[in-house]
């Protein structure tokens, strides 16, 4: 028998949140069926991908507002929050910062939300990205030439160690 709820008061409530908006994360990959919603943490970070335990770490930082949870205090995510997750899940897999993401999420909850203002974050991150890309490469030009440089024998001799000891 399941353990009878106790209704917390959440960001999800408001049916102008994410839950039917088509450019949330579950747009192109829906949910997969569940037999009863709302589900336990173990659930709802396997159908988020994401562990428990950063479950309960984006939890602590507010990303999902208030959770549902039982008598015994045990968590309780309902389709949203599982939604939440994944939204989550997909900024991180694409590089945003925590912070980024806070504020993603609250604009994602915000149906009066500008477009202007998910673009600002968003071309920030790809400025950043840029800028991480080309020093990638030019620590790979150097590496490149110090390859060619390097023999490779059995000698002590070594420009890669040489370059490296110059700092």
């Amino acid at each position: 028998m399941t353990p009878p709820l106790r209704r917390a008061v959440s960001v999800h409530d408001d049916a102008s949140g994410p839950a039917d908006s088509a450019s949330g994360p579950s747009a192109d990959t829906p949910l997969p069926a569940v037999a009863r919603w709302p589900v336990p943490i173990g659930t709802a970070a396997r159908l988020s991908g994401i562990s428990p335990k950063m479950l309960r770490h984006y939890e602590a930082l507010g990303l999902l507002g208030a959770v549902t949870r039982t008598d015994g205090n045990y968590r309780q995510y309902g389709q949203a929050d599982v939604h939440t997750l994944r939204f989550i899940r997909r900024a991180r897999d694409m590089g945003f910062s925590l912070d980024a993401i806070t504020e993603l999420v609250g604009l994602w909850h915000n149906r009066r939300r500008s477009s202007a203002a998910v673009k600002r974050i968003a071309q920030r991150h790809h400025d950043e990205l840029a800028q991480r890309i080309a020093a990638l490469q030019a620590m790979q030009r150097s590496l490149d030439t110090l390859l060619c440089h390097c023999p490779g024998d059995d000698r002590p001799d070594c420009p890669i160690l040489d370059d490296l000891g110059h700092a």
